[in-house]
């Protein structure tokens, strides 16, 4: 046992450094230009706030605040490049518009030519970077009871509808939300947003059950399978957030047989960490729920292997943020304090 917790500790240590170098390297706790992404920085928002659970340090907590303020104020708002100016929403109201990602390149403009490669460094919305602010807004009204932080992620979730037009929705919409960069639809992003506005629902007075119908519509016609590790991750997620709110236990029995099938198609190349850490995420979520124990050794193994070559040279942000919450994942995970 005595060995277990040294275990627990040193993990718990390793990723407050991970944390810690992060604000400083994106400007958060420094002087240097802000960095903000948001999938990233969702993440970060649970970290700094499950550390300063654990710990008690208030530097901690605050660094979580300081976080959801400043991506406010830098996603909230249209770029430098951009002949736009001001807040998407307002000061007082940051998401109610939408939040931008925080690529390097100006979105494509409504006349310019699609081109797929360029697309993936160009700016817009995705709406699952939106749910995971949600995600981060919800835990931030869990610790803080500051009614704001719900108020923003509801107002982010009426955003978001602008991603579903019809029968359908969109991967990637413009800054503004008024037409797609991106008409496909995000193959999981129905099932995300169904389980995030209920999450949501839960806690708020704001009314998500139209929206709510829709999306439960939308996922039925939806293949789960899929051989992504970060996409599997976010099925045992997903299907973790159902366990807790107590709910759709049919949903979650066939998200957590999607994984299962999927795992036995799922290989580890060691290519790009934060897809294989969305993975080890996931079946923490999957030991929380007691299921898939033949795949649990699969954390420790990502984890490890992460560890010892963290010296990227690309993605640096957003795969020392996920290795953090894959070594003290418990806020992320968590819907309810």
């Amino acid at each position: 046992m005595l060995i277990i917790m040294r275990m627990v500790n040193l993990l718990m240590i390793t990723a407050k450094e991970l944390m810690i170098q992060f604000a400083e390297d994106t400007g958060l706790s420094s002087n240097r230009l802000p960095r903000r992404y948001l999938w990233t920085d969702a993440f970060a928002v649970c970290n700094f706030l499950g550390l300063y659970q654990i710990t008690q340090e208030k530097k901690l907590q605050d660094l979580a605040i300081q976080l959801v303020d400043q991506v406010h104020r830098v996603l909230g708002q249209y770029r430098e490049d951009d002949e736009r100016t001001g807040w998407l929403g307002s000061q007082d109201h940051p998401t109610k518009n939408g939040l931008r990602i925080g690529k390097a390149l100006n979105e494509r403009k409504f006349h310019e030519l699609y081109d797929p490669n360029l697309e993936w460094e160009r700016d817009g919305q995705y709406f699952h970077y939106l749910t995971k602010w949600m995600h981060a807004l919800n835990r931030v009204y869990q610790v803080m009871k500051e009614e704001k932080y719900l108020l923003w992620a509801v107002e982010l979730a009426k955003a978001s509808t602008a991603f579903i037009r019809k029968n359908q929705m969109y991967w990637k919409m413009s800054i503004d939300l008024l037409y797609p960069l991106v008409p496909s639809m995000g193959q999981h992003d129905p099932i995300d947003g169904y389980i995030t506005f209920k999450t949501l629902q839960t806690f708020s007075a704001g009314d998500l059950d139209e929206e709510i119908k829709k999306l439960g519509k939308m996922m039925r016609q939806v293949n789960l399978l899929t051989a992504d590790p970060l996409g599997i991750g976010g099925l045992l997620f997903d299907a973790y957030r159902l366990k807790q709110l107590d709910t759709d236990f049919e949903i979650n029995h066939e998200l957590i047989q999607a994984a299962q099938k999927s795992l036995g198609y799922c290989r580890l190349t060691h290519g790009l960490a934060f897809r294989e850490l969305g993975l080890a995420i996931g079946l923490h979520a999957a030991k929380k729920m007691n299921v898939l124990e033949e795949y649990w050794s699969l954390i420790e193994e990502i984890n490890q292997y992460w560890l010892k070559h963290c010296d990227w040279m690309e993605h640096s942000d957003i795969n020392r943020v996920m290795l953090a919450t894959s070594l003290a994942p418990e806020s992320f995970l968590s819907i309810f304090e």
